[in-house]
């Protein structure tokens, strides 16, 4: 493959480092056992939260977490989860098991985790269950300076300043789990809902709850009645080897599924085409994002664990679907703004599976430390087709050229030569993340299988530099650029 990465002088996208953001529900082991385990835990952690995983992901960059669902938010009611531990409400968590949920990681324990994360805060409001009133005093609560009766309350409960909120969703899946609503129903409810957002501290980024998928009618109504009070438009896609009902196993697949879970995740392109379509037959400026708040591979449970609990063994193949789908959002970088992966620790592709004190970093993972470098870059060019196992993604940040190429070909290596405007330097960084075998993963007992490792087999002259893409892999390059 040959490609030339001409930049583009009239007109400078960024590729928003939000693209990368992380998701956290209450979900299984995501908080629980995940990232919580308590202030009296023997764990390592701060303020209860652990300490390995905390290290772990600010290495990534983690821009934006999203909270606290997912499914979840629409039964969650804010003032459960603050106050004493003790006094807490114990809820059941009828979104994934009928589990008890004892609200211990509340709007505190959340601030306090994108503190230590060094991210913005994306909440999810309860439009399902919840009232106008329910959402306006928890923004209070958060944004609020001291002197109202909610800021007050978060002052008594240890927090004086308030915390601000970057992002937020109403509503979260309204045309299923969210209240099995209507599109133009939903529509005129979100419009009252973002009616009542108060700002406080800060500017609120609203997000309404679009489609799964290429549910156009539901794009299309819900633009029509309610895209003058939005900021940016949510869509779903997750990857499947087959149909929902069908899913395949995480770790033992063949090479059938490895190419239909690929062709799942490739279909990203074109519901993003699409969709951004339907929105600007209503917003022909554009003025409404794309936000991609739940994406990633959904496969069978574990065996041996509660099917309702969505964990998942985490191969090569998940991190080429992490890859593959970076190249895709940075293709559309010009309208796609922000994208959170489900689910953040030990639920459907996570970055991180833990067991008791142990911990380990899946393959994603490492997708994600090799892509953080697109973060807030120029985009020169980035390509994704179903017809090639080839993508990648160009971009320009800190005078350096950063070249990311995945290869999903589970049989053939290929060479992709680049041409730049300008002559390419010595690189400074060079990694590869690559697959022996299909289904390569980390395991408690052998935590290192698969990992980043250096990467030499590329040749450079002048203002091109020609690039060995191993089967299976992602690889990294980043290049001063010698003018």
């Amino acid at each position: 493959m040959k490609v030339y990465a001409s930049e583009n002088k009239e007109e400078k996208i960024t590729i928003s480092k939000y693209l990368q953001g992380q998701f956290a529900e209450h979900l299984g082991r995501g908080i629980y056992g995940g990232l919580w385990v308590g202030k009296d835990s023997d764990i390592p952690n701060v303020n209860g939260i652990r300490s390995d995983i905390i290290e772990a992901l600010k290495k990534i960059n983690v821009p934006v977490l999203r909270w606290p669902g997912g499914s979840f938010a629409d039964q969650y009611h804010w003032r459960d989860g603050i106050g004493n531990y003790k006094d807490r409400r114990k809820i059941f968590n009828n979104s994934w098991g009928g589990v008890v949920e004892d609200n211990s990681f509340g709007t505190h324990e959340f601030f306090e985790l994108c503190r230590q994360l060094g991210c913005e805060a994306y909440i999810n409001v309860n439009l399902g269950s919840g009232t106008v009133r329910e959402m306006a005093d928890w923004i209070e609560y958060i944004t609020a300076k001291t002197g109202s009766t909610m800021a007050d309350l978060r002052a008594k409960n240890g927090h004086p300043e308030p915390w601000k909120i970057k992002f937020l969703g109403l509503g979260n899946e309204a045309w299923m789990g969210g209240g099995y609503m209507r599109p133009d129903y939903y529509a005129d409810t979100y419009r009252r809902y973002q009616t009542y957002v108060p700002e406080y501290n800060g500017d609120i980024y609203k997000i309404a709850s679009g489609p799964c998928d290429g549910d156009f009618e539901w794009t299309d109504k819900v633009m029509d009645i309610a895209h003058n009070f939005m900021n940016g438009f949510s869509l779903h896609h997750y990857a499947l080897t087959d149909t929902f009902d069908n899913k395949g196993d995480a770790v033992d697949f063949d090479e059938t599924e490895w190419g239909s879970l690929l062709y799942s995740a490739k279909r990203m392109d074109d519901l993003i085409n699409d969709n951004l379509n339907h929105m600007a037959a209503h917003d022909p400026e554009h003025k409404v994002d794309l936000i991609v708040d739940e994406w990633g591979t959904w496969l069978e449970a574990q065996k041996g664990t509660n099917p309702a609990f969505l964990y998942q063994q985490n191969t090569i193949r998940d991190a080429i679907v992490a890859a593959t789908t970076f190249n895709i959002f940075n293709k559309h970088a010009k309208y796609v703004k922000m994208a959170n992966i489900a689910q953040m620790v030990n639920v459907l592709q996570a970055m991180v599976l833990t067991k008791d004190d142990k911990m380990i970093l899946t393959p994603t993972y490492f997708a994600f430390d090799m892509y953080k470098f697109h973060q807030d870059a120029d985009l020169i060019d980035a390509y994704s087709n179903n017809g090639s196992d080839i993508s990648y993604t160009i971009s320009r940040k800190n005078n350096e050229y950063i070249i990311s190429v995945c290869n999903s070909s589970i049989t053939a290596d290929e060479d992709v030569t680049i041409k730049f405007d300008h002559k390419l330097g010595a690189p400074n960084y060079s990694k590869i993340l690559a697959g022996k075998q299909m289904n390569d993963h980390n395991t408690f007992e052998e935590p290192e299988n698969v990992k980043e490792q250096s990467y030499s087999d590329y040749s450079i002259s002048n203002d091109e530099i020609n690039i060995s893409s191993k089967k299976m892999s992602v690889i990294t390059i980043k290049i001063p650029v010698a003018e």
